[in-house]
């Protein structure tokens, strides 16, 4: 990375912005890589992402790379910027991860992407959604316009189990529009 990116990092890294809001201490989980190819802008840390250190360190994690059909050294390495909308854990509301503060994406997401050049840029999620293709009024709709065109953007559900149900509804997710995602994230892997 570049020194002003390097810079940016270390002011990321710590940022206590929510620090009354949380219930535990801020740690902010990104991977920021100048020369990453592929930007994942997803929702905030979950509890073992936290306690870990590490993006999608998790179930969710697990299930996004079948997804991408990459294995754990791809997607963590300079490939790879994991951007998401809250750098730190949310805590719990309503027996789910609470929502994503919006001050992380206002207060950096302008400044980290600056820095960036990707291929490719996936949202994942609807709060990622909401906040960078407000267009699309649902989830379903933001998925199945993003992944028909083949572009540089797609859209993708949440992979946590909450969303299995979504999924269920909606076969042509994992029927069609994996497959255009894995080929395209091959494609932009291989250069």
């Amino acid at each position: 990375m570049t020194s002003a990116a390097d810079s940016l990092l270390t002011e990321i890294r710590s940022c206590t912005l929510c620090a009354g809001n949380l219930p535990y201490p801020p740690r902010p989980i990104v991977q920021i890589e100048a020369q990453a190819r592929i930007l994942i802008i997803g929702q905030a840390p979950g509890i073992k992402a936290h306690d870990s250190s590490q993006p999608w360190n998790d179930a969710s994690g697990d299930k996004l790379r079948g997804w991408l059909g990459v294995n754990r050294e791809q997607f963590y390495s300079p490939v790879f910027t994991h951007l998401p909308m809250a750098f730190c854990f949310p805590g719990y509301k309503n027996g789910a991860d609470a929502p994503p503060p919006k001050i992380c994406a206002v207060t950096w997401h302008a400044k980290v992407q600056a820095h960036l050049k990707p291929a490719l840029t996936l949202y994942i999620g609807r709060y990622a959604q909401q906040y960078y293709l407000p267009e699309h009024k649902t989830l379903t709709e933001a998925v199945r316009s993003t992944t028909q065109s083949s572009g540089n953007v797609y859209s993708l559900p949440h992979p946590s189990g909450r969303n299995n149900r979504w999924q269920a509804r909606n076969p042509w997710f994992e029927a069609h529009s994996l497959e255009v995602l894995r080929h395209s994230v091959a494609g932009v892997i291989k250069g």
